[in-house]
């Protein structure tokens, strides 16, 4: 059974730091497209960074420079780790797993709908 759980989320003042954690069960994520995904009250779920099987990543512009995704392959992890936090960052945040094997992180987009196995999320309010 795939099963991918959150952790780390919180409340933080504005600039502050957060690092999410996932931990995959199920299968091994290494030669998946892994992301990091958030829905604010309101608003649709978007996708904030993903990672390809070669660690290529991906970031929405909104915290590009502020936000690092990463994976440890032998713990089976994925981060996020979050820093200059701004109000707006607000939101549930997701993560989730591809199913499909790739030889290339070109094949990892930050739609949602690529994206097959979800953890339940954890809560990151910012607030200024």
């Amino acid at each position: 059974q795939v099963q991918l759980v959150e952790s780390g989320g919180g409340s933080v003042q504005a600039g502050g730091s957060l690092r999410l954690s996932c931990v995959v069960s199920g299968f091994i994520s290494n030669n998946h497209c892994m992301g990091w995904f958030r829905q604010a009250p309101g608003k649709e779920r978007e996708g904030v960074a993903v990672i390809g099987p070669d660690g290529s990543t991906t970031y929405a512009d909104s915290v590009k420079g502020r936000f690092t995704i990463s994976k440890d392959s032998a713990k089976n992890t994925l981060y996020l780790a979050m820093n200059s936090l701004e109000a707006e960052d607000t939101g549930m945040y997701y993560c989730a797993a591809d199913r499909s094997t790739y030889s290339s992180s070109r094949y990892c987009s930050r739609s949602e709908y690529q994206y097959i196995s979800w953890g339940q999320g954890t809560q990151v309010t910012v607030s200024s």
